[in-house]
């Protein structure tokens, strides 16, 4: 199975004293397994972001250890920079990366946030996925005002109340701590110093005031240059080439270039090559067509296991094994796999056609997406199977006596709510690709609409098999109104399954001349 993996990209209020960040990076750096990647300061904006990963459990430590370290050396009444803040620790987010869910994130950002408030006597806000309520999801909104302006209400007005701490500042300010998807901080110097255009260009990209969907940017002055500093929160959806093209034609309105752009901290492969894919138009390029990633793929052991001769054992050798896993969960993760799969095909043999040029951008989105779907269904083959182990491991554990027993029992609660999350996840995800399939039916290449067709199928067995997974974990509870919830959202998908059926059947009907 893949490795546990988590990474943290937690946001210091300090950049010009550089003896202050390596005490906190020796913070990180102390718990075994939290791997130092990124260290990036900016003395215009005060403000230096680190990137490390590693396990869970270490990767938590290590954000308690840093944050700890930070209000103890850094001063937010001292404090100046271009950049907006609210603590000395400003943003702490938790992102996954292999072998962890985004639920797992969060329950991680909610821990270290309770810690942090009760040993830190720190204020701590969640947001994005973490959020508490949806006016904090962003975290502009619990940032108005900034460190001064917070400082002035958060003892008299309820809405600034924090999630955990005490609702008053000290020199450490605040900290909004988190989980959310990969996101690239990336900043456009343009040629002139006037921050004014920069902010005009900023306004015009960003969400909040119309601009391009998951584009946050400010307009800035560093270094003597009009800065537009924007934060990109999935560059599935807004790749990067698209936005510098943005910024690139706004600054053009007034007579103004730009000079060159800058990376703070870490950025997924996936979104330099999309931008050198749209730069270079590539219209027929497949991501196997990288050199490093072929490579990777042959020594890639995802879905390959050994077996008891010591040969690689296919995924279909292992479930048709003796053994009670991989199962039906991880069965149905396969079969959404390869839904994506034939989806991602489909658009690919669209892409670059003339008769199909104005729904070229739809389908790129398309195969971006599925390709995304693909990656996450192919690790939940082996998280599925771990999570059932993992049941399997609380049924053994002692039970000798009353303590045992309770320890026992919680720890069965817990692996058999995590055993039906899994598969839960596996349903979410094949919605989705049903969505994309149906998509692809209705305006991908007729000549592999069989092929779209056969992707929404795949998708549809991998939500009925892996809806049994969750409905007969969720029913081995002996409290069933904890997975009350999940049994909820279980049927408003099937529904939702069901409605992207009827849509696909009358495109098989429309378009490919076979009555359902």
């Amino acid at each position: 199975m893949p490795t546990p993996l988590v990474e943290c990209i937690p946001n210091f209020s300090e950049a010009r004293r550089p003896e202050v960040i390596d005490q906190i990076v020796a913070a990180i750096t102390s718990v075994e397994g939290a791997r130092l990647l990124d260290r990036s300061s900016d003395l215009d904006h005060n403000r230096t972001v680190i990137t490390y990963a590693g396990p869970p459990e270490a990767v938590e430590e290590a954000a308690f250890r840093a944050i700890k370290r930070a209000s103890e050396l850094i001063d937010l009444n001292h404090h100046t920079g271009e950049h907006p803040r609210i603590g000395a620790t400003d943003v702490c987010p938790f992102v996954p990366i292999s072998g962890v869910t985004m639920e797992d994130c969060v329950a991680i950002a909610k821990r270290l946030g309770e810690r942090v408030g009760r040993e830190l006597q720190i204020p701590v806000y969640l947001y994005e996925y973490a959020a508490q309520s949806p006016e904090r999801t962003n975290l502009e909104n619990i940032r108005k005002g900034q460190y001064e302006g917070l400082k002035s209400e958060i003892e008299t007005n309820p809405n600034r109340k924090p999630d955990f701490g005490p609702a008053k500042l000290g020199s450490a300010g605040a900290t909004v701590i988190g989980a959310r998807n990969p996101l690239i901080a990336f900043n456009v110097y343009l040629t002139t110093d006037d921050v004014g255009i920069a902010k005009k260009i900023a306004k015009a990209v960003r969400q909040s005031s119309g601009g391009m969907r998951y584009v946050k940017g400010l307009g800035l002055l560093v270094d003597g240059r009009a800065q537009v500093s924007m934060n990109l929160t999935n560059f599935r959806e807004s790749p990067i080439g698209r936005v510098v093209e943005l910024v690139r034609r706004e600054a053009a309105r007034y007579g103004v270039g730009i000079h060159h752009s800058e990376l703070v901290g870490l950025i997924p492969q996936e979104a330099l090559v999309d931008a050198a894919v749209w730069y270079t138009q590539l219209d027929q390029f497949s991501p196997d067509q990288i050199l490093e990633s072929r490579l990777y793929q042959s020594s890639d052991s995802s879905l390959s296991i050994s077996s008891s001769n010591g040969k690689p054992a296919s995924f279909l050798d292992e479930v048709a094994a003796a053994t009670a896993a991989p199962g039906g969960g991880s069965a149905a993760a396969y079969a959404g796999a390869l839904g994506a799969a034939l989806t991602a095909m489909v658009a690919g043999l669209t892409i670059g056609r003339k008769k199909y040029a104005e729904v070229e951008a739809e389908m790129q989105a398309i195969r971006t997406q599925a390709e995304a779907l693909r990656k996450e269904l192919t690790d939940a083959v082996e998280d599925d199977a771990a999570a059932f182990e993992a049941v399997m491991g609380a049924f053994k554990l002692p039970k000798e006596n009353e303590e045992q027993q309770k320890a026992r029992q919680a720890a069965i609660h817990v692996a058999t709510l995590n055993a039906a999350h899994v598969p839960l996840h596996t349903v979410r995800n094949a919605v989705k690709v049903m969505e994309l399939a149906a998509k692809c039916a209705k305006n991908g290449n007729l000549n592999a609409i069989s092929d779209a067709m056969s992707g929404f199928a795949m998708a549809r067995a991998a939500l009925t098999a892996a809806g049994y997974n969750v409905r007969i974990n969720l029913n081995s509870l002996e409290d069933k109104s904890a997975g009350e919830k999940m049994l909820e959202e279980l049927k408003n998908l099937e529904k939702q399954a069901d409605k992207i059926e009827k849509e696909i059947r009358k495109t098989m009907e429309e378009r490919g001349g076979v009555a359902s």
